[in-house]
């Protein structure tokens, strides 16, 4: 990848845990992930974990416990190289709210995981997914 050519943008995320010590996933182009996305103008890191974390989930009012971790990681869009920062928190939500996909981000699956399941998600997901789920993990509320 041509460095001169590659964009840097920031993102927030979300760790979602519940009151079970379940957490949250979802289905997205054929791996198990996060939600994320990128930072707004004017806006702060925390207030855009949060906001990607109740658009692409339909969770209401995630509270954040803890910065986690950044990651970064490469991908093209539109013809143009990106480096997405991610910046991530560990949050934790009610376990009671009605989930709700974001389709038009191809999310067609959320869904909670505890402990004895969730090797089956770390098989299918990124390795930055897998960092920041074991940073969360590690670190109670």
């Amino acid at each position: 990848m041509n460095t001169e050519k590659r964009k840097k943008i920031q993102a927030g995320g979300g760790l979602v845990e519940n009151e079970k010590g379940e957490f949250l996933f979802m289905f997205r182009r054929g791996k198990w992930d996060l939600p994320k996305g990128k930072l707004d103008p004017g806006e702060s890191l925390e207030s855009c974990a949060v906001r990607e974390v109740e658009e692409e989930t339909g969770l209401k009012n995630p509270e954040l416990k803890r910065f986690l971790t950044v990651t970064e990681h490469n991908y093209t869009e539109r013809g143009v190289e990106l480096i997405k920062e991610t910046y991530w928190w560990l949050m934790k939500a009610v376990s009671n709210q009605k989930l709700n996909p974001q389709t038009e981000e191809d999310i067609t699956l959320l869904r909670w995981f505890g402990p004895s399941e969730i090797s089956e998600v770390l098989k299918n997901t990124y390795p930055n997914i897998i960092e920041v789920f074991k940073l969360g993990k590690t670190q109670p509320i």
